[in-house]
């Protein structure tokens, strides 16, 4: 299995299936052409949302329901409009009449086998022997599992209807063996099937007793497709987006402005993932990497382009590629007896690790230790707290701010960090601080919140718009 390729569709593009049938899964395809490509699908948009809970908001799905039940109705009437949904969206996709009950089947037998399932834990539960929150791991896992398994059906169903040779590939782990590590989950799964003759599609989760969540948690579905294509030797890892990846928001500096990436490294990839602007998830890329894979992120509804390559070769010439901007918060430990003492800072990121903290970036001075990091201010006033204890004379703040970054797989020789600042200067603007480290992949410029946007666009037009590749190198 040297010549296939493993290839990703996320959840809102899973919604438009019927449109990537006929444009990606199809297309222009016949006989043969149509196969040597394994398909790792997500749960049609919005579905993970109401299983667990909503990405954004943070409103339950079935998943919080559970949890905090104090009666039965809350959960089981969560997971019973999750059911509902499911059929909605498989109507939306499927065309004849006999798709639509067999995939309303399944989501039934599913959606019972779910609700028996936490009926009889809850039932274990009530005795004191057994604590609810002790399989709440399993259970958020039972719950995400629902949503991969359903696409992966209905997309099979699709195919076959029009004589492709699909195959559900389903590594949710329904009423199958638990104890098996992710490898094996999928080699096993993946025996005897030859994507050369076949198409598979697969789930995007995957039961395995590492329990992908714990780590990952909804960011599951691009370890499994990571893991997928190192085991099985894939040609190519691809991602098929909504858009292409560009050197900027196209809604903030303007479609006409941003210019597609192209080509660029995993060092790229993951100072993109710091900025919390996902190629792919780090451990996912880190898989490839280590597996010697090529990732590819395309336009799923421009098959035509090739979009993105990222690899892990260097740039051939030094440039500006993306511009991105966080929002952040500044944590400042001041302390003046801090002049050569040992342990603040491990302290520090003890308290931060303690508190589920995502730390950005970070900068320190002889008394003053201020890391940059992406959590909420109640999280941060619990952090206080605990640093308060430790350094009762210290001055502790958190400070709601932005960060502007300037990313490429080469910046040397470019004076990024000054020709920022007199961009960010000449737009009327001004930045509180800048770093810039001794790998020339990035440049991070602090900001007031309130000027993160134009500050982007500013960067974007000094370093992509008014620069070609050769203007920058010699800059």
């Amino acid at each position: 299995m040297a010549q296939h390729t493993v290839e990703k569709i996320g959840g809102t593009s899973m919604s438009r299936v019927n449109e990537l049938r006929d444009e990606l899964l199809i297309g222009d395809r016949k006989g043969d052409d149509l196969y040597g490509r394994i398909f790792v699908v997500s749960a049609f948009g919005g579905i993970t949302n109401l299983l667990l809970e909503h990405k954004k908001t943070g409103e339950p799905g079935v998943y919080g329901q559970f949890a905090a039940s104090d009666n039965s109705h809350g959960w089981h009437d969560a997971l019973n409009r999750v059911g509902d949904a499911m059929i909605e969206a498989h109507k939306e996709v499927l065309d004849h009449d006999g798709d639509v009950q067999l995939a309303t089947d399944f989501v039934r037998t599913r959606i019972d086998g779910a609700r028996n399932c936490l009926i009889d834990l809850a039932r274990v539960c009530s005795y004191g022997h057994f604590r609810l929150s002790e399989h709440m791991l399993q259970t958020r896992e039972l719950l995400s599992g629902l949503g991969e398994a359903h696409s992966a059906f209905v997309t099979v169903l699709m195919l076959q209807r029009a004589g492709v040779d699909a195959r559900l590939v389903d590594l949710s782990g329904w009423r199958g063996e638990g104890d098996v590590t992710l490898e094996e989950r999928i080699l096993g799964a993946m025996e005897g099937v030859d994507p050369m003759r076949e198409m598979p599609i697969v789930t995007g989760y995957a039961q395995c007793k590492e329990g992908l969540m714990r780590e990952f948690d909804r960011g599951y579905s691009e370890v499994t497709f990571s893991h997928l294509a190192a085991l099985t030797g894939a040609r190519e890892a691809i991602i098929h987006k909504e858009f292409h990846l560009s050197s900027a928001d196209p809604n903030l500096v303007g479609a006409e402005a941003v210019r597609k990436l192209g080509r660029t490294n995993y060092d790229v990839a993951d100072q993109l993932s710091n900025m919390g602007m996902e190629a792919i998830h780090p451990k996912a890329a880190k898989t490839l990497r280590q597996a010697d894979v090529p990732l590819r992120v395309t336009n799923a509804f421009e098959p035509e382009d090739p979009g993105t390559l990222i690899d892990d070769k260097p740039a051939e010439n030094p440039a500006v590629e993306i511009v991105t901007g966080l929002d952040i918060i500044a944590l400042e430990v001041f302390e003046q007896d801090m002049v050569g003492v040992k342990g603040y800072d491990a302290t520090i990121l003890d308290v931060l690790t303690r508190h589920d903290v995502r730390i950005v970036s970070k900068v320190s001075n002889a008394n003053t230790i201020t890391h940059y990091v992406d959590a909420s201010l109640s999280t941060m006033r619990r952090v206080e707290k605990d640093l308060e204890k430790h350094y009762p004379s210290a001055q502790i703040t958190s400070r709601t701010l932005a960060m502007a970054s300037v990313i490429g797989r080469d910046l040397n020789g470019l004076s990024v960090l000054q020709r920022g600042l007199v961009a960010i200067a000449d737009g009327g603007l001004e930045a509180i601080g800048a770093t810039q480290g001794p790998r020339n992949v990035d440049v991070q410029f602090i900001l007031e919140r309130d000027i993160l946007k134009p500050v982007i666009k500013a960067l974007h037009k000094t370093f992509i718009e008014d620069s070609s590749p050769a203007i920058q190198k010699a800059a």
